[in-house]
């Protein structure tokens, strides 16, 4: 019992520590500009260890050097309650869990051996916080963690900061992270110069960068960006 004890204190230390740690790294934010997440170092190794090698675009610019249209854009395609929310939108999340659910159940019955959809509910803040900070496993600990993360964020960051983090390391394609290196690649052009189009076909690329970036002429993709479009001038962006 004391041996079991001891473990317990310890394993329960170590969670103390490393909650300490995200607060620290949090709290650094608001004035040091990201250099690297999580998600990218994890990317990075496995581009550097595949056949192609690594290549990799990445450009930090600061929020005014992001055009309006690409903020507007992505909160209108990612998160549009982003500005009233306080990091989780605990709604959302119930309702991507009853998707889920239903997808799970229906991909048993189908009985082919595909995967089942799984749909998110997650803000911006908390993408932020799980890309920036943890790693890329599916379970209760990890998302129980990420939660508090996010609400950690929207405790100690504005929102305009937590979006020009996000917005400078999002990943847009195959070892194309942040605003800068998107539009570079795609439009050749800066992220000051992006127009409400160009901004809404980056926005609707998001929830799958890299496929998008091997099917530039997808139908989704383009009915997805015209409709993200026809939003921008309604979105208040921070």
């Amino acid at each position: 019992m004391k041996a079991f004890a001891r473990l317990l204190l310890l394993v329960l230390c170590a969670s103390v520590l490393l909650q300490l740690f995200f607060v620290a790294r949090i709290a650094a934010m608001a004035w040091l500009d990201s250099e690297s997440t999580t998600y990218q170092r994890s990317e990075a190794w496995q581009l550097a260890n595949s056949q192609d090698g690594l290549r990799w675009r990445q450009q930090w610019v600061d929020y005014a050097q992001i055009s309006s249209n690409l903020t507007r854009a992505v909160i209108a395609s990612e998160d549009a309650g982003f500005l009233d929310h306080h990091g989780v939108q605990w709604e959302a999340i119930q309702k991507a869990y009853q998707r889920n659910a239903k997808a799970e159940a229906k991909a048993e019955l189908a009985d082919n051996g595909k995967p089942a959809k799984v749909y998110g509910g997650s803000t911006i803040t908390q993408q932020l916080a799980k890309n920036l900070l943890l790693s890329g496993e599916r379970n209760f600990l990890r998302k129980a963690q990420e939660l508090l993360l996010a609400q950690l964020l929207e405790l100690m960051l504005s929102k305009q900061r937590i979006l020009e983090i996000y917005l400078n390391n999002v990943e847009w394609g195959q070892g194309v992270f942040g605003a800068e290196a998107a539009a570079q690649h795609y439009f050749r052009k800066s992220a000051a110069q992006l127009s409400a189009s160009d901004a809404a076909r980056l926005a609707a690329m998001l929830p799958a960068p890299k496929r998008f970036e091997k099917t530039p002429q997808s139908r989704y993709l383009a009915q997805r960006a015209r409709t993200i479009a026809r939003y921008i001038p309604m979105v208040t962006a921070p």
